[in-house]
């Protein structure tokens, strides 16, 4: 089951494009560590974590999701010094999320500023690190992955967030 806002947010999303999605790239690991550094360079008092089917080490989109958590009331400070570095966003959420997309010979890599202090960054932390400690959950969401092949991003990103309000709500009981 899909919250409104969830809804909503799937509305954005293409309906008639295929996703792919391939196996685990071991170099995912080498590009987050440099993607990394390189925000360390301009923000080095900031925590910086892989997150994500890569960070997994599971199929995926062969896509490096990397967030940026800070507090609210740092949040545009950073916006500003992430926005001098790379570029104008590819979303804007005020004070909430904000995504940086970039892409290299490699891999897409996508940047996100987050606010540290929601419930959805808190919630999607836990989810995490319930995949990470339970393996039969793992292999529950390789299997949806896997299933997803082919769907549009509108289809492949409901299938996930069914799966992560499935989880969400057996870690919240």
């Amino acid at each position: 089951m899909l919250t409104v806002e969830q809804e909503k947010w799937l509305e954005h999303l293409n309906s008639t494009d295929k996703i792919e999605i391939l196996a685990y790239n071991p170099e995912s690991n080498i590009v987050f560590e440099e993607i990394k550094k390189e925000i360390h360079n301009f923000l080095p008092e900031v925590e910086v974590l892989h997150c994500g089917s890569t960070a997994l080490e599971i199929l995926g989109q062969s896509e490096i999701d990397i967030y940026v958590p800070v507090l609210e009331k740092d949040f545009d400070r950073y916006l500003e010094k992430m926005k001098e570095h790379f570029g104008q966003p590819a979303s804007f959420y005020p004070l909430e999320r904000v995504r940086f997309v970039r892409r290299d010979n490699r891999m897409k890599i996508t940047i996100f500023l987050m606010n540290q202090e929601l419930d959805k960054w808190k919630d999607h932390i836990k989810f995490e690190n319930y995949l990470k400690e339970n393996k039969e959950a793992l292999q529950k969401y390789i299997k949806v992955k896997e299933e997803s092949n082919g769907l549009s991003t509108r289809e492949y990103y409901r299938k996930k967030l069914e799966f992560i309000n499935e989880i969400s709500n057996k870690i919240k009981t």
